[in-house]
């Protein structure tokens, strides 16, 4: 122990070995010593001279403490130690080194190497990271050591595990993507680093969050396994226990590990939006009337938060994804929350800015947001829209340079896909429109757009320009603008002014000759007039426009004026792929001759090709936000640069094409729009045959339909009739008995009153059902005569439609069989009648040879008992016949019936023939249309490959008609 109190400060005598010569016995120790106690003090001294000699400590003792780490797992306080020390010798960074105990949550700048070096300078900070590369590669040259670290954070001791967690995040700030291929590769690897967020400790909780930060850095595999490890519930939990915007530290590193999850990741983003998340970050952004004095960290928090938001909805998402969150954000109310903060007063300008950028990816493409975004008013007085406040940002020159590039993108977001804005826009510049009490968009970007601020103009000049993108109907009302220069002279329209800025030289061109604004100007110009002939006619009408270009595009000027040389030419070349020759000294061919004349068209060409070479270019066709290091920069915009190369090539061919080659295209495209008319035409026609055809085709099925009812009910009244006739069958069999057993009884005197009296109930019974039955028949009788009546209804909408042959044939058979039906149905009937008066007949004589046989010493009172009964039963016989009749009667009204559905049925025949012949002659028709669209395809055929003969590119038909279906439905999810 003598030789430990020597190395860890005690005083020996003697000379002091080296350190070097101190670290190899320690090392020898803990290789040899067979005492754990022993090993423990070897490894606490190494790791005490592990931070003032790194390298030895490094070089010489790491395979000594791995084997610690393997061979004594069962000792919390020597894998601590050991943990500690490969710690030290491996991260660069000191200031964490310093204590082990402070709760370090958030990386800190790389410092040094040895203690003993204060203030090391750039190359030692160079070796010391070489030095911790170096240590890491060895470490990690066997993939079970890594095993072996993910093992050791389970043991639940802070001794071990705290150390574990930095020494890992070490390790993987060093060497990361190799730690994570293999961390990846390891069984429950991800799981195990996800278990440390759960941990009660809040140091190793924080910790945990740094080495997850550093274990999703550009890994989408690892990232999708921690978010589907449950992250974003357990992150946001953090957040909110820790305060949200107004927390700590641990607040800002869970939302960096939020963004590290979701950014460029689209599985991870729908999950997160699946979730149900986007609604939980809502309460994030609700802050108070008073915003002053907001603390740094909170400012972080709260950046940060908007840029998690933007990550979800940013443009280079796709569509759909970007289209869902943004709608999740409008319902959940997060959109409003932000337009409040962009509204409020105190907020700090670089968190306004940001809100600024937010909002405008989040209502960028979505008409919904768009409009809510619109009806946002400033809490003014009076109030103003939020529009107008914003670009009054815009055009100060007074405004922080950021601040006025995020206004810029938040116009361009609100009227991207927005014809309903552009045209809200465009109307506030209109003679009708404006209001002299109030200050609107319009007005702020045409003082923006002449003002003597070079920024202002560009920014005004782009604005404007995004007003007209795509959309034909708002550059012809913009020339409608009209402007007053100055007292006494006439207004001039806007496109006038903004050429005479360009062209004139008086003091607008002092103003106009800076480059930054005659780009702005031409890029307005050329958005302005592109796929618009009017424009290009009233831009050719000021007889010094053309002039001006072209000496500006033949001048041999310096570098800074080669980009407005390359606009000049896209300008003029505009004027001549666009013009209707609708003027006669600006035609095509005589402007393509001034070209030839005046400046060449390889030079032409070589001008035009100045706007892509430029080195600004690229950089912003690269995403739609204008971020430029200074304002110098701010030359190009994101929507220009896409119409600079659709325009480029097809100006090139235009001016390289002579006046026959413009004849022949033209007589071309002539044929083929008169082609396509007839086409179209024709598919019209079909289109309505189509749908009368189908339209029959209902009417068909809903005649089926009825006849399947009508068939129905049929069968039900045949049932019926088969029960009566049963009915009746067991009541003749009865009556046949009873008149036996009367027949009988005339021998017995004695029994003649107690069978009479049996015989007279018996009739009544017998009276009753017969009632019954006459009931039941004019029952079926009524519904007789409503399946007649339907059948009338049938046969007219029969009559009125237009069935084919088969189905009319099937309801003549059907109505001939329902005319059988109750043809038999009559004649039973009558059978009925015919058995009831011989009912009736038998009744009365059995009556009458019953009265013969009465004793005469009946009394009087039930002689004329009897006699009551007998009149009674006369009354009701007579009342029967008359029934009867009623009954015949209504038999004829029915065959009369049936005779008017004959009638009809002929009358549907003959409407059916006419039906036919009809048929007949649509398909010789459309025989004939067929035959005339394939003589209309080979002409077309053929005048296509003589237009590709001549080198032209013409889109075929299905090109056509994919690209229609891709504007549909590009409409239709505007709509939505």
């Amino acid at each position: 122990m003598n030789f430990f109190r020597g190395v860890m400060g005690g005083q020996a005598a003697g000379p002091q070995p080296s350190g070097a010569e101190t670290i190899q016995k320690l090392c020898d120790r803990v290789a040899s010593s067979t005492l754990l106690e022993d090993r423990r003090d070897a490894v606490r001294a190494l790791k005490s001279l592990s931070k003032k000699y790194r390298m030895e400590v490094g070089t010489q003792a790491m395979d000594h403490l791995i084997n610690i780490l393997q061979t004594d797992r069962a000792d919390s306080e020597i894998l601590g130690y050991a943990l500690d020390t490969l710690y030290n010798i491996i991260c660069n960074d000191e200031e964490e080194e310093q204590d082990e105990s402070e709760d370090a949550v958030t990386p800190l700048p790389v410092s040094g190497k040895h203690k003993n070096v204060s203030m090391p300078d750039e190359n030692a900070q160079k070796q010391a990271d070489d030095l911790g590369a170096q240590f890491t590669d060895k470490f990690i040259e066997d993939p079970e050591h890594i095993t072996l670290l993910l093992t050791l954070l389970e043991e639940f001791d802070f001794h071990v595990r705290w150390p574990g967690v930095k020494l890992l995040t070490a390790l993987l700030k060093n060497q990361g993507i190799q730690l994570q291929g293999i961390i990846l590769v390891s069984p429950m690897g991800v799981s195990r680093l996800m278990d440390l967020l759960a941990d009660s400790r809040e140091v190793i909780r924080n910790d945990g969050l740094l080495l997850l930060q550093q274990l999703t850095k550009g890994n989408a595999a690892i990232q999708k396994i921690v978010a589907f490890e449950n992250a974003f519930e357990r992150l946001l939990d953090i957040i909110t226990e820790e305060g949200s915007s107004d927390g700590g530290i641990v607040v800002e590193d869970c939302l960096l590990l939020l963004l590290n999850l979701l950014k460029n990741n689209s599985s991870n983003q729908n999950f997160f939006k699946e979730g149900s998340y986007i609604q939980r970050m809502k309460p994030w952004f609700e802050v108070g009337d008073d915003n002053s004095g907001w603390s740094a960290q909170k400012v972080t928090n709260l950046h940060l938060m908007l840029q998690l938001v933007r990550v979800m909805v940013s443009p280079v998402n796709s569509p759909g994804a970007t289209a869902s969150c943004q709608k999740s954000m409008y319902q959940c109310g997060l959109l409003q929350q932000l337009c409040t903060i962009l509204m409020a007063t105190g907020v700090p300008a670089d968190i306004l800015t940001e809100t600024i950028n937010t909002v405008s990816e989040v209502i960028r493409g979505s008409q919904v947001n768009q409009d809510y975004f619109a009806s946002v008013n400033a809490p003014s007085n009076p109030p103003r829209p939020a529009i107008v406040v914003l670009l009054m940002s815009m055009v100060n020159e007074r405004q922080p340079f950021v601040l006025r590039c995020a206004v810029l993108y938040c116009f361009q977001c609100f009227l991207y896909k927005n014809q309903k804005g552009q045209g809200e826009i465009v109307a506030t510049l209109l003679p009708s429109t404006i209001d002299a009490n109030s200050i609107s968009a319009g007005q702020l970007l045409c003082g923006g757009l002449f003002s003597v601020d070079s920024l202002s103009n560009w920014c005004a000049a782009v604005a404007l320009a995004h007003a007209l993108q795509d959309n034909l109907t708002q550059k012809e009302q913009l020339l409608r603008v009209q402007l007053a220069t100055s007292l006494g002279k006439p207004p001039v329209s806007l496109l006038q002014q903004c050429t005479n800025i360009l062209s004139q030289g008086d003091k607008i061109v002092r103003r106009g000759s800076k480059v930054q604004t005659r780009v702005g100007l031409l890029m307005l110009l050329c958005t302005w007039i592109s796929n618009c002939p009017i424009a290009v006619t009233h831009f050719l009408h000021n007889q010094e426009n053309v002039p001006f270009l072209t000496a500006q595009i033949s001048e041999n000027l310096g570098e800074d004026e080669r980009l407005v040389q390359g606009l000049c030419a896209l300008l003029l070349g505009i004027c001549i792929y666009y013009n209707d020759n609708s003027l006669e000294n600006y035609t095509k061919e005589k402007l393509k001759q001034l070209i030839e004349k005046r400046i060449g068209k390889e030079n032409f060409v070589e001008k035009l090709g100045f706007i892509t070479k430029h080195e600004l270019y690229s950089r912003a066709g690269q995403k739609p936000q204008p971020v430029f290091p200074s304002p110098e920069q701010m030359l190009f915009d994101h929507e220009f640069t896409k119409l600079v190369k659709e325009l480029e090539g097809m100006i090139t061919k235009a001016v390289h094409k002579s006046s026959e080659e413009e004849k022949k295209e033209e007589e071309v495209k002539k044929t083929l729009e008169q082609h396509d008319n007839i086409v179209t035409q024709y598919k019209e026609l079909i289109r309505e045959q189509d749908a009368q055809i189908q339209e029959l085709k209902e009417e068909v099925a809903s005649m089926n339909s009825q006849t399947e009812q009508m068939q129905t009910t049929i069968t039900q009244q045949v049932s019926q009739i088969q029960q009566h006739k049963d009915q009746y069958n067991i009541l003749k069999l009865k009556l046949g008995k009873d008149n036996q057993s009367q027949s009988n009884s005339q021998g017995d005197g004695s029994q003649v009153n107690g069978l009479q009296t049996e015989e007279l109930s018996q009739l009544r019974e017998e009276v009753e059902e017969l009632r019954n039955q006459r009931a039941s028949l004019q029952t079926q009788l009524g519904d007789k005569e409503t399946l007649i009546n339907s059948l009338k209804s049938a046969a007219a909408q029969t009559a009125e439609g237009s069935a084919g042959g088969s189905d009319n044939t099937e309801l003549l058979q059907e109505l001939e069989a329902l005319k059988s039906q109750v043809q038999s149905q009559s004649t039973e009937i009558s059978q009925l009648k015919t058995e009831r008066q011989e009912l009736l007949k038998r009744a009365e004589a059995g009556l009458s040879n019953a009265v013969p046989n009465i004793d005469s010493s009946l009394d009087a009172g039930k002689v004329a008992e009897l006699e009551g009964r007998l009149a009674a039963q006369t009354s009701e016989t007579e009342r029967l016949e008359e029934q009867a009749k009623s009954l015949s009667e209504s038999r004829a009204e029915l065959e009369q019936q049936l005779a008017s559905a004959t009638s009809t049925v002929a009358i549907l025949q003959t409407e059916k023939t006419k039906l036919q012949t009809e048929v007949q002659e649509s398909k010789k028709e459309q025989d004939d249309l067929l035959m005339l669209l394939a003589d209309q395809d080979q002409k077309i055929h053929g005048l296509k490959q003589k237009l590709k003969s001549l080198g032209e590119t013409v889109e075929d038909e299905d090109d056509l008609d994919a690209r229609d279906q891709t504007d549909d439905d590009t409409e239709e999810d505007d709509e939505d």
